[in-house]
């Protein structure tokens, strides 16, 4: 994309700017026993697009949550089990239970901050 043409592009999500959403979630208070970090990602153009990865300790694997799509404000989760099926006890179960909570809810606030962003795109420059 011609640099021109980027600030007429639909505002990004970098990699830094997903670190500060995650750490301000973190600042508020929520418990997060899992391993939380973004990570690099790049866009078929090679543009900055981060990714968050919410590792999942009771189970073997890590939750991927990104936006929908490009343009799109909002987000979603992509499971993945390092094993495929995962067999455990009741409270190994209600610890996994606890991580899935906390990544629905990271996921929730990085939508709203997008919903956010994306609102006062125009008022700020480009991240």
């Amino acid at each position: 994309m011609p640099d021109d043409a980027l600030a007429y592009s639909p505002p990004r999500r970098s990699r830094e700017m997903l670190r500060v959403w995650v750490q301000e979630f973190i600042d508020q208070g929520h418990l997060v026993a899992s391993d939380v970090r973004v990570v690099h990602q790049e866009d078929t153009g090679g543009r900055d697009t981060g990714l968050v990865v919410v590792g999942l300790e009771h189970a073997g694997g890590s939750i991927h949550l990104e936006p929908v799509g490009y343009d799109e404000p909002l987000w979603q989760v992509t499971v993945s089990l390092d094993d495929g099926d995962a067999t455990m006890p009741p409270y190994a179960l209600a610890s996994l239970a606890a991580e899935l909570v906390v990544a629905g809810n990271l996921c929730t606030f990085l939508q709203w901050k997008s919903l956010e962003w994306d609102r006062n795109s125009g008022r700020h420059g480009i991240a």
